[in-house]
C-alpha cells in the first residue's frame, strides 16, 4: 500500500466502480479542479458516475481527500452525504455554494476550509505531487444521520461500520515552487 493510504486501517470492503468524464484514475485534475486561488482554478467539483455498488446499498456518500497535505491530518476537500441509492451520478459542478445539482435529500458537509462545497486542490509550492482520493462509499443505511455541520472525519467514523463497498479513483496535483 502506498503512504498515508486513508483506508489501511479501515475494514476491507467491496470494490465497485466510479469513472469520470472530468478527470482519469490516476491523470492530474483538470485546472477547474483546482482552487480559485491558483490560476485558472475554478473550485469545480468533478463529474463523478459510479456503478456495480454491492446489494443491500441504501445511499452513498462522496468524497474528496488529500492525505499528502502538510497537516498530519490530511485535507477534506469535499463530503456529500445521503445520496440516494437510486442516484449513481453527480454533475460536474454538483459541489457548489448552493448544492442545487445534488440530489434531492443530499447535502454537503463542511471541508477543511469550513465551506460545505467543493474546494480545489492547492498543494503548497513546492511540496511535490498530492494524490487526491475521490471516494464513492456504499452505505447499509438509508441516512447517516449526521448533522450537515459535521465534519467529513465524523462522516467518516459514523460510515466505517456501515460501508458496504467503496470506488476509488485517484486524481492528482502539484503546485510548482
Amino acid at each position: 500500500m502506498p503512504a498515508n493510504d486513508p483506508f489501511a486501517r479501515l475494514p476491507q470492503v467491496a470494490s465497485f466502480t466510479v469513472t469520470s468524464t472530468t478527470v482519469t484514475d490516476g491523470a492530474a485534475w483538470p485546472p477547474e479542479q483546482h482552487s480559485s486561488g491558483l490560476p485558472g482554478g475554478k473550485d469545480t467539483s468533478p463529474q463523478l458516475s459510479w456503478s456495480g455498488a454491492p446489494d443491500g446499498t441504501k445511499c452513498y456518500a462522496v468524497t474528496v481527500y488529500d492525505p499528502d497535505a502538510p497537516t498530519g491530518s490530511g485535507f477534506w476537500h469535499w463530503a456529500v452525504a445521503d445520496i440516494p441509492a437510486t442516484v449513481t451520478e453527480l454533475p460536474e459542478g454538483a459541489g457548489d455554494d448552493t448544492g442545487s445539482h445534488l440530489p434531492e435529500g443530499a447535502y454537503q458537509l463542511p471541508n477543511d476550509a469550513r465551506v460545505a462545497r467543493y474546494i480545489g486542490a492547492a498543494p503548497p509550492a513546492g511540496h511535490g505531487p498530492h494524490r487526491y482520493f475521490v471516494v464513492v462509499h456504499a452505505l447499509d443505511i438509508p441516512s447517516t444521520g449526521v448533522p450537515a455541520d459535521a465534519t467529513p472525519a465524523v462522516l467518516g467514523f459514523t460510515m466505517a461500520g456501515h460501508t458496504l463497498g467503496r470506488a476509488v479513483l485517484i486524481a492528482t496535483a502539484e503546485t510548482p515552487a
